[in-house]
């Protein structure tokens, strides 16, 4: 039928399922936004910063495991997406991005409000497009949506020139995918699968590592059966952190820099691991030559580029997690093993008694604060983090009880990433309670859109745990510096309250942990958003932490 290409993009978005898109029109995506005006199946969200549009959609990406879609004008527009889109990229979320452009005859020629955003985002998406014929908008959509969210998800770009917009053609909606040279695999090898269970089953000390991939996969129930079978404690890396319910016995929480001690001290004594959708970056590993050289290392990974990267492994099983696990366990029940109560576990046991969190103090703290959140949310809240020293009080103290609800910045550290993400996923999940788990520094890179939060009905709640400083960097400088503390004073601007109720939000400071709960306990039942700050100690550290460049062992408690 003939149609618009504006009209044609937003029927191909239809039949991918899009529900919503967040986004900031413009005059390079007018078209787009005119079809936008009539549409009811399709909700629009208009936010007040491209980023925070990225971000948001990232957000309700991952409370869905499916793909989330921004949308934004040219040049500045587009630019602005950019961060948005590196942080989807490096924690390998699904982000459908679509960006106005210029009309055809001016690209090139430096137009008003022209950027290359084809160039730009190159190397920050799994592929991305510009649309020169609008018989191809249905085509381009729904490779975009398979390549996005097959094989490694990540995300995908559409660039559309305004005179595609304009422009009228027949449209054929029935359009089968076959992209030449794409083909992910998500089968595991039956050898490799043997060989991995020959290690496992006669391993003493065994680790499952879990990483982001096992989220993706939503191989929940395979990783807790497998460890139950093998009775192997589960550690995690940060973008693992809820893919087992902290609570389980197994659980030993996050590793890395700034992991719990039980865990990093486990993983190191290990003989051998099964990495399952990790990266083995520098955060998780610490020195890479002295990390866990004296075990036998499986790493399962759908991407092949990730086997190898960083860490030498003894077999790689290049395969989907969720059925590379099953296979695992398959041939694990085929050979009729199940492994008893060990030595190992019950080492683990009084590992982990001995590195017990202490009783909360009545001091209000961050680590009495994000403790006493756990104590008031229900099982099923999603939690979201900004980026310093409130995301890793977070990881170390915010036990995840039910799996896939913890939401954070991993791979690019995207201050300002918490807030619109909460309110992506609270879109996503409009039932259950959202908390964004905030520092000063970062909420006040995207704090504009509490008008989001506001006009378009997204109630979630903030907690803003408030040093009047950028809490990670002078960390650092009190560690590592000498405490000279360089541009890392915030002064104590703005109060948050204040600036929580010009927006129409409600907004509260409190001064004591009984009128932080009670505050928390009204905040889950608000049809507004609810910003809470929390002044914290000034010099409230972060521990455990491995210092640069230094190994697991060399934690500093």
């Amino acid at each position: 039928m003939k149609m618009s290409g504006s009209r044609a993009l937003i029927e191909s978005l239809k039949k991918e399922g899009v529900k919503v898109i967040f986004g900031i029109p413009g005059g390079a995506i007018m078209p787009v936004y005119d079809v936008l005006y009539d549409e009811k199946e399709i909700r629009h969200i208009l936010m007040r910063h491209e980023q925070c549009a990225a971000h948001a959609a990232d957000g309700y990406a991952r409370a869905v495991r499916g793909p989330g879609v921004c949308m934004a004008t040219s040049g500045p527009g587009a630019t602005n997406l950019v961060t948005g889109i590196a942080n989807a990229y490096m924690d390998s979320s699904p982000v459908i991005a679509i960006t106005g452009q210029v009309a055809t005859h001016l690209i090139g020629r430096d137009a008003f409000q022209e950027t290359d955003i084809i160039g730009i985002t190159t190397p920050i998406t799994k592929y991305n497009y510009q649309v020169r014929r609008v018989e191809d908008i249905p085509r381009i959509v729904k490779e975009a949506f398979y390549i996005a969210s097959t094989g490694r998800p990540g995300p995908v770009l559409i660039d559309v020139p305004r005179d595609m917009q304009t422009s009228v053609a027949d449209v054929d909606f029935n359009v089968k995918i076959d992209i030449r040279g794409y083909k992910p695999n998500i089968e595991p090898h039956p050898l490799q699968v043997k060989k991995a269970v020959d290690i496992l089953v006669s391993s003493e000390r065994p680790i499952i590592l879990a990483g982001g991939g096992v989220h993706w996969s939503k191989a929940y129930g395979e990783l807790l059966t497998l460890a139950e079978l093998l009775m192997a404690p589960v550690a995690t890396t940060f973008m693992g952190k809820g893919v087992i319910p902290e609570n389980h016995p197994l659980a030993l929480g996050c590793i890395g820099m700034h992991g719990r001690i039980e865990a990093n001290k486990s993983i190191m004594a290990a003989d051998a691991i099964l990495a399952v959708g990790v990266r083995f970056s520098d955060r998780s590993t610490g020195k890479v030559d002295e990390f866990c050289h004296d075990a036998k290392i499986i790493h399962i990974d759908i991407d092949p580029s990730e086997i190898r990267k960083n860490v030498p492994v003894h077999l790689p099983i290049v395969a989907d997690a969720k059925i590379a696990l099953k296979a695992i366990i398959d041939e694990m029940i085929h050979r009729g093993f199940k492994r008893e109560k060990s030595e190992w576990i019950k080492r683990i046991e009084m590992l982990k008694k001995e590195c017990e969190d202490s009783e909360p103090s009545k001091e209000i703290t961050a680590v009495n604060a994000i403790k006493l959140l756990r104590k008031v949310l229900p099982e099923n809240a999603i939690v979201a983090t900004e980026v310093g020293q409130n995301q890793m009080w977070a990881s170390l103290h915010f036990r995840v009880l039910k799996t896939g609800t913890f939401i954070s910045s991993g791979g690019l550290g995207t201050m300002g990433f918490g807030f619109p993400a909460s309110l992506g996923a609270k879109v996503a999940m409009p039932d259950v309670p959202v908390v964004d788990i905030a520092g000063d520094g970062s909420f006040l890179m995207t704090e504009q859109d509490l008008a989001t939060s506001v006009v378009e009905d997204i109630p979630v709640i903030v907690m803003i745990l408030n040093n009047s400083s950028l809490g990670m960097v002078a960390q650092w400088q009190r560690f590592f510096f000498g405490r000279r503390y360089s541009h890392t004073d915030l002064k104590g601007v703005p109060d948050f309250a204040k600036l929580a109720e010009a927006f129409g939000a409600r907004g509260v400071r409190v001064n004591s942990l009984n009128e932080l709960e009670q505050v928390l306990r009204e905040a889950v039942k608000s049809d507004v958003t609810v910003v809470i700050d929390v002044p914290i100690p000034r010099e409230e550290d972060v521990l455990p932490i491995v210092p640069p460049g230094k190994s697991l062992k060399d934690m500093i408690c």
